[in-house]
């Protein structure tokens, strides 16, 4: 029996339990997967307390930076990025990743988003280093809009190959020099920027979030042209590199990610 949890606060909201036990049954596997609330701070009591009662757990918000605190065989991508979506036991080691960035990728691809020019993440924490990491070398340039400088070198650092900038968090942020927009923020943290939208956009706006949906910024976004990418997008693609990771072996991405996105669709 595989047994796996998706770790966050808030967490009920998640898909993530659908996600995986829908791949279970898709790929005849044995397996059970819940939602496990724990809060900002407390993940080192849980994996000390509960690691042995699972063989990967993914993380959400707020803890895909503090797992960087934890004992465990961190990759080089999840080192540079200073983010991890997922823990799996290797060896009967637990080890650290991430898979938002390849996810991320993947869903451009499958969107038919194949250049960017001046990329602009919305946010600074752990989804936005994975993202800044997934565009270095893919944008020609990438803006990060936060609303603190203190994590401006973290994020930095996730970029080697593209040009880089920090910017500073405002409501009335003017939006149409660039070509993606990718909001990793809470709900509603963008909301005020859909006030100052360009009258037509010929853009794409990836919005992380699938819940509520649609979010003010991608139904303005949308009601003014531009295209607009939810992120159940995100959730299906990381996931779907997360079981190739924990199961370490190659699978039918195409087939899983056409029986999967129905369901989520529907969640």
């Amino acid at each position: 029996m595989l047994r796996g949890a998706v770790l966050g606060f808030p967490i009920s909201h998640s898909l993530s339990p659908t996600l995986h036990n829908a791949a279970f049954t898709f790929l005849n596997l044995p397996a059970e997967y819940q939602a496990i609330e724990v809060a900002s701070g407390t993940l080192q009591d849980f994996i000390a307390d509960r690691s042995d009662d699972f063989d990967y757990l993914s993380l959400t918000m707020p803890l895909k930076e503090e797992a960087l605190s934890l004992d465990v065989k961190f990759s080089d991508l999840a080192l540079r990025i200073g983010s991890v979506n997922t823990l799996f036991k290797r060896d009967g080691r637990w080890c650290g990743e991430s898979t938002d960035g390849s996810g991320f990728r993947a869903a451009l691809e499958y969107s038919n988003v194949a250049s960017c020019s001046r990329a602009l993440i919305l946010g600074a924490g752990g989804t936005a280093r994975a993202v800044a990491g997934a565009l270095d070398g893919f944008a020609d340039s990438i803006a990060v809009l936060g609303r603190t400088s203190t994590r401006r070198d973290a994020l930095q650092h996730c970029v080697v190959d593209s040009d880089f900038e920090y910017l500073r968090w405002e409501d009335d942020f003017d939006l149409a020099s660039f070509d993606c927009v990718i909001n990793t923020t809470p709900a509603g943290a963008a909301d005020l920027l859909a006030d100052y939208l360009p009258d037509v956009i010929d853009a794409v706006l990836f919005d992380v979030i699938y819940k509520p949906w649609p979010t003010i910024l991608a139904s303005r976004w949308s009601d003014h042209g531009g295209q607009v990418i939810n992120g159940k997008e995100l959730l299906l693609w990381q996931g779907i590199d997360q079981f190739a990771l924990v199961l370490d072996k190659e699978l039918d991405r195409e087939g899983l990610s056409q029986y999967l996105r129905p369901l989520l669709a529907q969640g």
